[in-house]
């Protein structure tokens, strides 16, 4: 049996459906389902069971399993309570940490690309306690993820026993179906898809830096498929440990993405630009883009879907439908 917790979130679900389609039913998730309709991102899967979180170490006792995949989390960048966000991302990971290491079973999880906080030290994932005492996260969601990435790295570095496997994955700006419950926090395609498709004007932000067009602030969008295909992979690779970005290692526009959108349904563009508020204007990131040397040389060849293939894929497959689910 397989453990996926966050398995009713976004990347979770659709790493549960990968497994379903490759055979396997064993999966168990832990996640909190709520009263928001969560619990669609799961309606065509066949589960082992499905765990709240706090009954998890209870659940877990005893138990053997084949890997946990830990995507569970508090996602929100916005988030701002703070014990709430250490016990979700941080005690939990490491009690699920403990439980792997114990019970010598591979440990993959999620940490994040907000770790590099405004990327002025790079996008590097240098596996050392050095260099991710470096980064400078600027929020409490990335400064979570960054805490556990240190306490890891800690423990491989003063020679404490790990997982016989062991992968922390710094996922950059995910997109695809199953996101819809995310809200704000949804990419920006899902969230201006209904826009695009009804013709109405679709804004986008001014560029306030010098240099740098409106609307060409970058990002590594990636299509939630290629994150899978690296998930799947590392639970193939049994000798695979690390610390890896999960990105495509080529940074496009907020104005591509919409124009591949636009393209997808054979439509004219039609966006604006708008003010950037004030208030975020010191502290918005203008460029994202994963180094995927490391997770190259470990082996990985599966590719990442070029922007405008990805986006064509999710706007016909999933968007552009009555039902929008995986």
């Amino acid at each position: 049996m397989l453990l996926v917790t966050g398995g009713a979130g976004f990347i979770g679900s659709n790493i549960v459906a990968a497994l379903n389609d490759a055979g396997r039913a064993d999966v168990a998730v832990c996640d909190v389902l709520g009263t928001e309709g969560k619990w669609r991102n799961l309606a065509k899967r066949q589960l082992a069971d499905v765990v709240p979180p706090g009954e998890l170490m209870h659940w877990l006792a005893g138990r053997r399993l084949e890997a946990v995949v830990h995507m569970g989390a508090i996602s929100e960048t916005t988030a701002t309570d703070g014990d709430l966000v250490v016990e979700t991302n941080f005690r939990l990971s490491l009690r699920l940490l403990d439980w792997c290491t114990a019970n010598a079973t591979p440990f993959i999880y999620a940490s994040s690309a907000s770790t590099y906080g405004d990327g002025a030290e790079g996008f590097q994932d240098e596996a050392s306690v050095a260099a991710l005492k470096r980064l400078r996260p600027m929020n409490l969601y990335g400064w979570s993820k960054n805490l556990f990435d240190l306490a890891l790295l800690g423990r491989l570095e003063s020679g404490e026993k790990l997982p016989p496997q062991w992968a922390g994955l710094k996922f950059f700006n995910v997109f695809g179906p199953n996101e819809y419950h995310k809200g704000t926090m949804a990419s920006v395609l899902a969230r201006r898809f209904d826009e695009i498709r009804s013709g109405r004007t679709v804004e986008l932000f001014k560029s306030h830096r010098e240099g740098i067009a409106d609307g060409d602030q970058r990002r590594d969008f990636i299509y939630v498929d290629d994150v899978v295909r690296v998930v799947l992979w590392l639970l193939s690779r049994g000798a695979v440990s690390g610390l890896f970005n999960v990105g495509t290692g080529k940074a496009r526009s907020f104005r591509d993405l919409m124009l591949a959108a636009y393209g997808a349904l054979g439509r004219s563009p039609n966006i604006a630009y708008i003010d950037m508020p004030e208030q975020i204007r010191g502290s918005y990131q203008y460029f994202t883009e994963a180094r995927v040397d490391r997770l190259l040389a470990a082996g990985y060849n599966g590719g990442f879907t070029p922007l405008e293939e990805a986006v064509s894929a999710y706007v016909t497959g999933f968007l552009d439908r009555p039902d929008r689910y995986r």
